[in-house]
């Protein structure tokens, strides 16, 4: 079984071999885009015109030879930057990538500090008079 394992993890390793066609390019490129009309798709899984508009001047562009990262750009300058569905990594929308970053840092250090604080209380003392008066009452309750 685990030798069965191990060679599923190495094939699933390798990743792809070779480029990728003409068709898987275009689909890699829709899926990071969004559809113009629907919003809460990427063109690669939306049906509607604008979508298919939009994955046909990628298809174009792919046969013209331009780059992934020129067709973006065109895509981005036409449709502005909301078209990507993930957002770049600087300026303002840096915020997005770094707030939750941030807030769970924010927080592993606010739990660490409460520990700290509990283990560095001080454990309640007890006195010999309270001691006396539970073994009194211990006995007490025994007989």
């Amino acid at each position: 079984m685990a030798v069965v394992l191990a060679v599923a993890l190495f094939i699933g390793a390798q990743g792809r071999s070779g480029p990728l066609t003409e068709a898987q390019r275009v689909k890699h490129i829709a899926s990071e885009i969004r559809c113009p009309t629907c919003r809460n798709q990427s063109a690669a899984e939306s049906d509607a015109a604008a979508a298919k508009a939009v994955r046909d001047e990628i298809d174009r562009r792919v046969r013209a030879g331009e780059s992934d990262g020129e067709i973006v750009a065109f895509l981005v300058s036409r449709y502005g930057s909301d078209i990507l569905l993930k957002p770049e990594g600087s300026g303002v929308a840096a915020l997005v990538w770094v707030l939750p970053v941030v807030a769970v840092v924010v927080a592993l250090a606010g739990l660490a500090l409460a520990f700290r604080r509990w283990r560095a209380r001080p454990g309640v003392e007890v006195s010999d008079e309270d001691r006396a008066l539970v073994e009194r009452e211990l006995e007490r309750k025994s007989t």
